[in-house]
């Protein structure tokens, strides 16, 4: 795809480091951090057809359907929800996707942030997870933490990015009975996962000097 031509031309480096940690068959929620647009791009590339065989969808806030992003997502066959009031038929898609065994890419932090903090995670992606795998039993979906990292705040030509894919979590492992305590339990463990693979800021340390202002 057209994303496999840009990406290195644009880039300077494309570190990618955890591939053999994607799950290639069942249901699976990508969770990335958030870090600019080019991850809409990213995460495919280092993730999807050309890797596993397996197409992603995207699921993402009204806001970041606009733009290159908003492109990409509509032809990779996202689809947009309001983190604010998630609407049922939007959780419902989502159940339907991962009972299709697909492989859907969800954001847990909601929005973009250039900090390289993890910041507190939406519950909607657990939820969802919980929701799918409690009434569909032995459905068998993982959850993969993924850690994006830029050597500049905002990406421009001949900036590094470095992608570190982390080992999937068993939704089952979190299926108790009490769907809140069991959605904060994984919404934590997932946070711990991404704060980890976050921990590896070497690429953005290089250059510290090289933030720009310009939102891509």
């Amino acid at each position: 795809m057209g994303h496999n031509l840009v990406l290195p031309c644009f880039f300077r480096q494309i570190k990618i480091t955890g591939q053999e940690n994607i799950p290639k068959t069942g249901p699976v929620i990508l969770a990335p951090t958030h870090r600019s647009r080019w991850d809409a791009l990213l995460i495919p590339y280092a993730t999807g057809r050309c890797v596993t065989g397996r197409d992603l969808r995207f699921m993402v806030t009204i806001n970041e359907c606009k733009g290159l992003q908003g492109w990409f997502v509509r032809r990779m066959g996202g689809f947009p929800v309001n983190p604010q009031h998630p609407s049922i038929k939007t959780l419902r898609h989502g159940v339907d996707l991962l009972c299709q065994q697909e492989s859907v890419v969800i954001f847990p932090e909601g929005g973009i942030f250039r900090d390289g903090q993890v910041h507190t995670l939406k519950a909607g992606i657990a939820r969802l997870a919980l929701t799918a795998e409690s009434s569909h039993p032995g459905l068998g979906i993982q959850i993969l933490p993924i850690g994006i990292n830029y050597s500049q705040a905002y990406p421009q030509w001949g900036a590094d990015a470095r992608i570190s894919i982390g080992i999937s979590i068993p939704v089952v492992d979190y299926v108790n009975g009490c769907v809140k305590q069991d959605a904060k339990n994984l919404t934590q463990d997932l946070r711990t996962a991404l704060q980890q693979l976050s921990n590896d800021r070497l690429v953005i340390t290089n250059h510290p000097a090289l933030a720009q202002t310009s939102n891509p």
